[in-house]
């Protein structure tokens, strides 16, 4: 991913470094004062977090942030980062994914699981109680790709890792890539990756477009869909992704925007669900998160919004028929559009037709034969 640099105003906001990587826009070297984070996280008060959290804080779970790694030190993600692994090659790190010099991954785990709800200071995550497993593939914003991002999957579904959240995103598909996120779902992980960014994607990107992956889109602080965030077939639920305030490196705070925040949240949701019903299958996850959603946009699924907005309470409280056995890969993950011809007519509407034809024609022999009479 390229670098972009731009100026963004946020209270109290000192020195901005801008990276853009799969997706954030964050501003690093913000003063450490953690007191008026928490008011600038509206993403908690659109997603109620408050009585989500009277439900469930994701304990149990181990969700892995394949990323640029975590700083571990950070106050509000202290004690959740568990020892991951560095694939990067990078000398400087401190090995094991607990050190991060890019600090995408720091904001994904502490909209994950950053902060103390009995707390009103600093981060707050979507799910506190999870723990953090830190994948380090990627240095100051550049993935390796492929074969990287491939062996810190495979290396966090070893691991046990129960939700998998790729915050990036790659324009062109890969076969090993493919085969490890097909290998992670059929280990039973939920795996989230966001769809892209625009202008950087006009469609959406990989992992993302892969079947059976929670593919991510972004809304904006109204609850639409966000202009950055990517239009597709792919997109499977949406979720807070603009002026998104989370940790970043030296236990400062950054604010992001684009499809990397939906992709965490969503993450930290899924963990919520994995860690309230122990014993749900992944899919049966992405389809509690899908089928309880908000719908947006056109009535049922579309390509902005996918299944609609996450609604956590809902996710957590509401009665959900289980998938059917044989369930179609829609249901998960829609498969891109494909011009299937003209609709073929039904066995049904072809003898309700056969019929009608046969009386008029009888109808139409009748009456030419009493005119002859």
């Amino acid at each position: 991913m390229k670098y972009r640099r731009q100026i963004i105003r946020l209270a109290l906001a000192a020195s901005f470094v801008v990276t853009l990587t799969g997706g954030l826009i964050g501003v690093s070297g913000l003063p450490a004062k953690a007191d008026w984070v928490r008011d600038q996280q509206w993403h908690l008060r659109s997603l109620d977090v408050t009585n989500a959290h009277r439900l469930n804080r994701g304990a149990g779970i181990t969700v892995a942030v394949v990323d640029s790694g975590v700083d571990a030190k950070h106050p509000d993600l202290f004690g959740k980062i568990l020892q991951g692994i560095d694939l990067t090659g990078d000398t400087t790190s401190e090995g094991r994914g607990q050190n991060d010099l890019d600090g995408h991954g720091t904001a994904m785990a502490g909209l994950i699981a950053g902060g103390n709800p009995s707390s009103d200071k600093g981060v707050l995550g979507i799910a506190p109680d999870a723990r953090i497993l830190p994948v380090r593939v990627k240095v100051h914003g550049i993935d390796l790709g492929g074969t990287g991002l491939e062996s810190g999957i495979r290396w966090a579904v070893a691991q046990g890792a129960q939700v998998l959240c790729i915050a990036m995103a790659d324009s062109q598909s890969d076969e090993s890539l493919r085969t490890a996120i097909t290998d992670a779902i059929s280990s039973n992980v939920v795996v989230v990756a966001g769809v892209g960014n625009r202008p950087m994607f006009d469609h959406a990107g990989f992992p993302a477009a892969y079947p059976g992956v929670l593919a991510a889109g972004g809304l904006d602080r109204k609850g639409n869909h966000a202009s950055i965030s990517v239009t597709s077939t792919a997109v499977v639920l949406s979720a807070p992704a603009v002026d998104i305030v989370s940790t970043d490196t030296g236990g400062g705070y950054r604010q992001g925007t684009g499809t990397s925040d939906a992709t965490a949240i969503i993450a930290g949701a899924a963990a919520l669900i994995r860690s309230r019903y122990p014993n749900m299958p992944a899919a049966e996850v992405v389809h509690r998160l899908t089928a309880t959603a908000i719908d947006k946009g056109p009535p049922g699924r579309d390509d902005q919004y996918g299944y609609g907005a996450l609604n956590l309470v809902a996710a957590l409280t509401a009665t959900v028929p289980p998938l059917p056995t044989q369930a179609p890969t829609a249901a998960v993950a829609p498969p891109p559009e494909t011009d299937a011809g003209p609709a073929r007519p039904r066995p049904l509407m072809i003898l309700l037709a056969g019929c009608a034809l046969l009386t008029i024609t009888a109808a139409a022999a009748a009456i030419f034969y009493f005119r002859r009479a």
